[in-house]
């Protein structure tokens, strides 16, 4: 947000922070949010790339398309653990798990 807007926002009464400070989050806390974001992202663009839908998906993983979404969302009652084995059932390397993981590629995800 821009200098202004942010100003203007507060002369009015507005509260600006991040998200984290107005959930309370601690940095444990928002880095395991992002993380579950990154791998649904990863998740969603090795699904498309391997042009598959939801449903597609949910049947390979035994699983429902609106499990699939939720994964895909980053929804809090999704494991980081069903994220990987996901990622994992569409092809997804070692290596490329690893790149995600260290933030190294927002894509990596995306290959294959």
């Amino acid at each position: 947000m821009d200098k202004r807007k942010k100003k203007r926002l507060e002369r009015k009464g507005w509260k600006v922070g991040s998200a984290e400070e107005f959930l309370g989050l601690t940095r444990e806390e928002s880095e395991y949010i992002e993380l579950k974001l990154l791998l649904g992202e990863c998740l969603a663009s090795r699904r498309k790339a391997n042009g598959l839908r939801q449903v597609e998906l949910a049947g390979l993983l035994r699983s429902s398309q609106s499990r699939v979404a939720k994964m895909e969302k980053g929804d809090d009652t999704v494991s980081l653990d069903l994220l990987i084995r996901s990622l994992l059932a569409l092809g997804a390397t070692r290596r490329e798990l690893a790149s995600i993981l260290s933030g190294h590629s927002r894509s990596a995800g995306v290959s294959g």
